[in-house]
């Protein structure tokens, strides 16, 4: 070893060393874990800025296999996620709600839990990296799929609550763990066990993976930037050695407080959480963009022109991969079967009526949310070419440093408000995939206190490595689990659609005639669907 190691390596503290040794691990498993997946890896180079080298994996199959069936469910409802906004908004309001309804939580109660899961650092990092990639343009193809993944929320989130079953003392089970086996009996001999079986598995690792670590990773990097930025010195306590570490094990000991609650707890933390999440990141995006309001229409012309334009069209399908693959399970987890396990626990006896109100998420998370950080990095660096190249070499290990340079260059200190967003967005997200993980875990261990607190202690310990391993390793792993989630979850989802479509042709049927505030006669079965149509039970075999 030359002098200059052995220096290096006397440096070098046991908590790095440790760090390293944990990263190397982990990344050998993340490798094993997608080239099982994936099998020889087709890559999509990204080019400058980027890295000479630096490539996507497969999350182009993701994005293909999720917008295929978004525009065929567009399709088939008819654009229900546009010509029934105004029935969402009434009901997530209660409009036609019952104290009597089953259930464990109210209809906003049950938005507020899913969307903290969708809204996340995506929202942040990853909007930051599309418009690295495919510039403005790629605004426009984020909102077009976030307009489209209305539908695929629709339809889930409809089946979560159609195929729930309830416990005697009102806990409720739902999602795609009941209606996955109905769908595939339907095809005749196939291993449903075996096929839900990998569902929940994948579903579990991208839990703890892309819902955990993920989110730990980012808060622990936004949270030490903005402690550099507020102090003006990287020798602060979370740039030291062990700063990671002490992190990760708040954080942890954050999460840990809540989970213990199961839904109801996490209800009531996410109906206050969110507001304040969003409303502290919205208000940030509002004063810059009034700031800047003069250069609102030369912004939106650069969205338009360049959507479609060559580099906009490819940067915009590279950017919903990002976002949604890679920075927050295709940002609004549209068709990856999360929020319906939420949302099964409304209390209502019309399923669809949940449907209408899952359908608002990916219009908040993509078309509003991603919306809004995109102006304020279009305000800030466009149209200086050579400034906003520099900006993304800079930030090319971590985008989340772009959207933080961006408010910064508006009002000095901005990111440090920004942060606090950040950890708001990681933590609410994180509390509510960690609810997913554990349905996945009951699934195929069954339910009980021992064994529940085996997932929490895995997940919290995940939350603690998180902080310590690359990111890199972080996404490659949830890519390949956020696969598997998607394949599976669309191809029952497809089967069961004429389900939802006769229950949405009700339901829409009984508003018109102003019969919804009536208690409805709805007798939920595992192979047919129970309607009232002019008051007359109707029965058939879907």
């Amino acid at each position: 070893m030359s002098p200059h190691g052995q220096i290096l390596a006397a440096e070098q503290s046991p908590i790095q060393d440790f760090a390293d040794t944990i990263d190397h691990h982990f990344g050998n498993i993340t490798e094993f874990f997608v080239n099982l997946i994936f099998g020889t890896s087709v890559q999509i180079p990204l080019g400058a800025p980027f890295p000479e080298g630096t490539a996507l994996w497969d999350g182009s199959l993701v994005v293909l296999w999720a917008i295929v069936a978004a525009i065929g469910f567009t399709i088939y409802f008819k654009g229900v996620q546009f010509t029934g906004f105004h029935v969402a908004l009434e009901t997530v309001r209660g409009k036609y709600s019952s104290k009597d309804d089953p259930g464990e939580v109210t209809h906003f109660q049950a938005l507020t839990a899913a969307v903290s899961g969708t809204v996340g650092l995506g929202n942040i990092a990853g909007v930051a990296a599309a418009i690295a990639l495919g510039g403005p343009g790629a605004t426009f193809w984020m909102i077009l799929a976030g307009l489209l993944g209305m539908c695929t929320k629709f339809v889930e989130c409809t089946l979560g609550v159609r195929y729930r079953t309830i416990d005697e003392d009102g806990t409720v089970h739902g999602g795609p763990f009941k209606y996955l086996p109905v769908a595939f009996r339907k095809l005749g001999r196939v291993p449903v066990a075996i096929i839900t079986g990998i569902f929940a598995i994948s579903v579990m690792l991208f839990g703890i993976i892309g819902g955990g670590m993920f989110q730990a990773n980012n808060a622990f990097t936004g949270i030490r930037d903005a402690l550099g930025t507020v102090t003006g010195s990287e020798n602060t306590i979370l740039h030291a050695d062990a700063g990671a570490l002490v992190f990760g094990i708040v954080f942890a000991a954050l999460v840990a407080l809540v989970i213990i609650g199961g839904i109801k707890s996490i209800a009531k933390v996410t109906a206050s959480l969110v507001p304040a999440m969003a409303g502290i990141y919205v208000l940030a995006c509002l004063v810059v963009i009034f700031a800047n309001f003069g250069n609102i229409g030369a912004a939106l012309e650069a969205i338009f022109v360049g959507a479609f334009s060559p580099e906009g069209v490819a940067g915009g399908v590279i950017g919903v991969i990002i976002i949604g693959v890679q920075r927050a399970a295709f940002s609004n987890e549209a068709g990856i079967g999360s929020a319906p396990i939420a949302h099964s626990a409304v209390k209502t006896k019309r399923p669809v009526s949940e449907g209408f109100v899952a359908a608002l998420e990916p219009f908040i998370d993509t078309v509003v949310v991603c919306t809004m950080t995109a102006l304020v990095i279009i305000f800030a660096w466009y149209p200086d070419q050579g400034t906003f190249t520099g900006a993304v070499e800079e930030h090319a290990d971590a985008p989340i440093g772009l959207t933080f340079s961006a408010f910064d260059s508006f009002f000095d200190g901005f990111s440090v408000l920004l942060a606090i967003a950040v950890f708001l967005f990681a933590f609410s997200t994180l509390i509510t995939w960690s609810y997913y993980g554990i349905q996945a875990w009951r699934y195929l261990f069954g339910k009980n206190q021992a064994s529940d607190m085996v997932f929490r202690v895995i997940i919290c310990i995940m939350i603690v490595i998180g902080c310590l391993v690359s990111f890199a390793n972080i996404i490659d792993f949830a890519d390949a689990a956020l696969f598997l989630c998607i394949f599976i979850n669309v191809i029952g989802l497809v089967i069961l659609a004429p389900v939802v479509k006769k229950e949405m042709e009700q339901y829409l049927a009984d508003r018109k005639a102003g019969r919804l505030h009536e208690d409805p006669e709805y007798i939920p079965g595992p192979e047919d669907m129970t309607v009232v149509v002019d008051g007359n039970k109707v029965s058939s075999d879907t």
